[in-house]
């Protein structure tokens, strides 16, 4: 099937800075992948197509990635929001058996089918977003079976959208075992998911109330034994040298970082490795501190922006949210935020095929009612999709 998309701007979110901007562009979509992109004008002579899609003078940008999600669980926690409210800290909220372990329970409680019902109107939101990738942590069942149908079920979310499973075993230390005991239980039971074939890659929670750096080690180790990339929850609540620990393991990104060194920054430079903003859990637990944006930026660590949906600290389920946050709370620009959902997203997530607009990428693509691409980080509550299309086949048009 040879789709020609017209009547549109382009934002490829190739080019170093800036939008890429192809004002009056056109793409060919052809099997699935990106055959041809470039001023309607440059169209090859003699072009045959199965179908034409007039968009409108939309704007056509690379399908958004949520990065960094824990979309899928059972239950919620709005008790904890009200808690924080009256100036418990998520610290405190977390040793009284709230917290991660409220949702453990829940978790515990559904099978496969009933974690599919609760979470897929989470993705859903995000698709009506402009979303094709979304990364989905385990991480709330801690015990090997309930991990398990974590996984599982966001695997069977994939029908909405391409999803990556990351498993996050040190998430929290369950309430039967300590965290040593705990520890050893993960670094048993990761091989036995990624050959069942339900990890993409391996996170952690390295925090004074998670993991110490040396334990996330043992279970990069782990992980580096089967092949695996890792990330890590990394300078969110005070600094353990996280983000440098990750960097050591080439890891693609560290997230949250608002208590980030600037030897953590240096060695995120230097290994590559991303850093992944997330301004949902920084309004919902009204942080003050902020992560350092600007040596960031000098020292050209790339940044990718994610909603971090989660039950506890950021019940959020859409990106362009995110995208506005990033930019009034972090101070990013509105062409650094969309980057940070599309191009880098797609490297904090290990992804070459999606994230840009060019030729032989995967035909991820959204389309927005808009008159500029900034609009999408300036309004809010707009819901301006009006075409999406996930491995080259439609899956939302309005009005085009």
């Amino acid at each position: 099937m040879r789709t020609l998309l017209r009547g549109c701007h382009v934002a490829t979110m190739a080019a170093p800075t800036g939008y890429g901007e192809q004002r009056d562009g056109a793409v060919l979509v052809d099997g699935g992948h990106i055959a041809w992109v470039g001023a309607a004008r440059g169209l090859p002579a003699g072009l045959q197509v199965d179908a034409e899609r007039d968009l409108g003078g939309a704007w056509l940008l690379p399908g958004l990635i949520d990065c960094h999600t824990h979309l899928v669980y059972a239950g919620q926690r709005a008790d904890e929001f009200e808690q924080r409210l009256e100036g418990v800290p998520y610290a405190e909220i977390a040793r009284r058996g709230g917290g991660i372990r409220s949702t453990v329970r829940a978790v515990r409680a559904a099978d496969v089918d009933e974690l599919v019902r609760q979470s897929a109107p989470r993705l859903e939101r995000l698709v009506a977003d402009g979303v094709t990738t979304v990364e989905i942590k385990s991480g709330y069942g801690l015990t090997l079976d309930a991990e398990r149908r974590m996984l599982q079920a966001a695997r069977r979310l994939g029908a909405l959208a391409r999803i990556r499973t990351t498993f996050l075993g040190l998430h929290a230390v369950p309430p039967e075992l300590d965290a040593e005991a705990w520890v050893a239980e993960v670094e048993a039971m990761l091989p036995i998911l990624a050959a069942e074939g339900l990890v993409d890659a391996v996170d952690a929670f390295c925090e004074t109330i998670g993991f110490s750096p040396a334990q996330v080690a043992r279970v990069f180790n782990r992980a580096r034994s089967l092949g695996l990339p890792v990330k890590l929850h990394a300078e969110q609540l005070s600094d353990q040298g996280g983000a440098a620990l990750v960097a050591r393991y080439g890891g693609l990104s560290a997230d949250h970082l608002e208590w980030l060194s600037a030897e953590g920054v240096a060695a995120m430079a230097a290994a590559g490795t991303v850093a992944v903003l997330l301004p949902g859990a920084f309004y919902c637990l009204r942080e003050t501190r902020l992560p350092p944006v600007e040596a960031l930026r000098a020292a050209g660590v790339p940044m990718a922006v994610a909603t971090d949906n989660n039950p506890g600290t950021s019940p959020m389920s859409s990106l362009l949210l995110a995208l506005s946050m990033a930019c009034t709370l972090f101070r990013l620009t509105p062409a650094e935020a969309l980057a940070g959902v599309t191009r880098h997203a797609a490297r904090a997530l290990g992804l070459h095929d999606v994230g840009t607009i060019a030729p032989g990428q995967r035909a991820d693509l959204a389309a927005f009612a808009i008159g500029q691409p900034a609009e999408l980080c300036y309004h809010l509550g707009l819901q301006p999709l009006v075409l999406r299309m996930l491995g080259g086949e439609v899956t939302h048009a309005r009005g085009v």
